[in-house]
């Protein structure tokens, strides 16, 4: 059993998602692990990881208004105001989606779906660069 461990830096702009499929699926086939598990953890409270379509942006812009949705800026309810309005819902999101993904590695490459992507969740509103760990584990 061979495992192999990186930190991948993701810089995002802004809120949104960013996806990191490439950069993710090219340290994979490097590790020459044939079978195999993949763990990407994400190493922060106000960001988040999911796996999404990446073939259509408006499927990106509408997961995005969603989230939004579900937790506005600027709540009254909120105690956790020290860090801008922007950081309470970002930990809410963060709640609402992973930290940590698994994903099979068959044949030497990730087993995602035809137009499934790894995404980061940036739900910070300034730039910010965030840690993403890659653990896999096979043979």
């Amino acid at each position: 059993m061979k495992q192999a461990q990186t930190t991948l830096i993701v810089t995002a702009p802004r809120r949104g998602l960013y996806e990191m499929t490439a950069e993710i699926m090219s340290w994979t086939a490097k590790q020459k692990i044939q079978t195999g598990l993949l763990t990407v953890f994400c190493r922060h409270t106000s960001a988040s990881l999911t796996i999404q379509e990446n073939a259509d942006p408006d499927v990106l812009h509408d997961l995005e208004q969603a989230l939004d949705g579900f937790a506005t800026e600027n709540a009254p309810q909120y105690r956790h105001i020290t860090e801008g309005p922007d950081d309470m819902p970002a930990h809410i999101k963060s709640m609402l989606t992973d930290v940590s993904l698994s994903i099979p590695v068959t044949d030497g490459r990730l087993a995602l779906g035809t137009w499934q992507g790894l995404f980061l969740i940036e739900s910070r509103s300034r730039p910010r660069s965030r840690e993403i760990i890659l653990h896999l584990v096979g043979e």
